[in-house]
């Protein structure tokens, strides 16, 4: 078990890794010293873990449960709107503390929740998916809107992030390898060390020990401790955490939340992202390898044909680094280095089809 402090302008608090990190949440509690403690998790979590992490707290803390449905399609206003009333009929004051105990989208809601209620209360991350190692640090917390994924939010750090990595042997396949994305993204942002064990350590999923899971995680959450640390709210330096996140979001948009998976539409992004450096800086990324790792790990490796580039475009306008129709994408200039680029509408549709077009029909060897 190892722990990472994370520092931000406004609050310092730990990140507990590993086999049991569970046992150190009693401790965390007392330190906040709560009235009540409400349990916000999703239904398939609910089944496997709930009665295990309640019967750690139940004998020290009044305690209430809320269940939301598994699904991205839960992080809607009206999913919180139902969670803040709850908190209201169990009369949850300043004192209480909420804890998110779930995948991304239990953290995410369940944050915006604990950063509203009240002004805010005090919250505690306890993840159980490798796609929540990314999401569950840093403190950005949201719902999405139809118009664009986490649009409503704030940025409200947890007071502890408890990362028991025994919740993760339960994952699908295809939650593991949503989550591993991002596990990617953090290397190619900021570690060609870090980019390099994985691809000669991972070729498929099942290559994921126990081990290597847990250099994962902690290396992931290294790297985005190391910016959120730097740029808590987005300023500047953060903004790298959303490479392949640009066109990424703009497929799992179109597709319809919760149809593609988080990481599998990243996927995509990543490799648009990597093309378009290559293209634009002259970089010399191993784009094509990168695209048959991609495909032998299961991720998708182009756009759905039924997206048209225009529909696309449309969502990416709207993503939150847009500024008068400019669209602004995080670049790599090399694996572990990163730069951004604004493009007009037309531009980035014009090199989109080119991408589209170039990849259309191509198999991966």
């Amino acid at each position: 078990m190892k722990s990472i402090v994370i520092h931000t302008q406004d609050s310092t608090y730990p990140v507990i890794v590993g086999e049991d990190a569970i046992n150190e949440l009693l401790g965390i509690l007392k330190n906040l010293e709560p009235s009540k403690v409400l349990v916000v998790t999703d239904t398939n979590v609910d089944r496997l873990y709930s009665d295990f992490l309640i019967d750690k707290i139940r004998p020290t803390y009044t305690i209430c449960k809320y269940v939301i449905n598994s699904g991205e399609e839960a992080k809607s206003f009206d999913v919180f709107y139902d969670v803040q009333t709850f908190a209201l009929k169990q009369q949850l004051d300043r004192k209480s503390v909420v804890i998110a105990f779930g995948g991304g989208v239990v953290g995410d809601l369940t944050g915006f929740v604990a950063a509203t209620y009240m002004r805010g209360i005090p919250y505690i991350q306890v993840p159980t998916t490798l796609l929540a190692h990314d999401s569950a640090v840093g403190g950005k917390v949201a719902i999405n809107h139809p118009e664009g994924k986490n649009m409503i939010g704030a940025f409200y750090q947890p007071k502890a992030v408890v990362y028991d990595s025994k919740f993760l042997k339960s994952l699908p396949v295809t939650e593991l390898r949503s989550g591993f994305a991002e596990v990617i993204k953090h290397s190619l942002i900021k570690s060609e060390s870090f980019y390099e064990f994985l691809v000669k350590e991972i070729q498929q999923l099942e290559d994921i020990t126990s081990e290597r899971l847990q250099r994962m995680i902690l290396e992931g959450i290294q790297i985005k401790a190391d910016v959120v640390t730097i740029d808590e709210r987005e300023l500047g330096l953060r903004e790298i955490l959303n490479f392949g996140h640009t066109l990424g979001h703009a497929v799992e948009a179109e597709a319809g939340y919760g149809k593609l998976s988080h990481g599998d539409c990243v996927a995509i992004g990543m490799l648009f992202a990597t093309w378009l450096s290559n293209k634009l800086l002259q970089a010399d990324l191993p784009y094509r390898e990168l695209k048959t790792w991609f495909a032998t790990i299961g991720f998708p490796v182009e756009v759905p044909d039924s997206y048209t580039n225009e529909q696309l475009i449309a969502k990416m306008v709207k993503d939150k680094k847009t500024k008068s129709n400019q669209i602004k994408m995080i670049l790599l200039e090399r694996i572990g280095e990163t730069t951004s680029a604004t493009f007009s509408k037309e531009e980035l549709q014009s090199l989109l089809n080119e991408w589209r077009e170039q990849e259309r029909g191509e198999s991966v060897d």
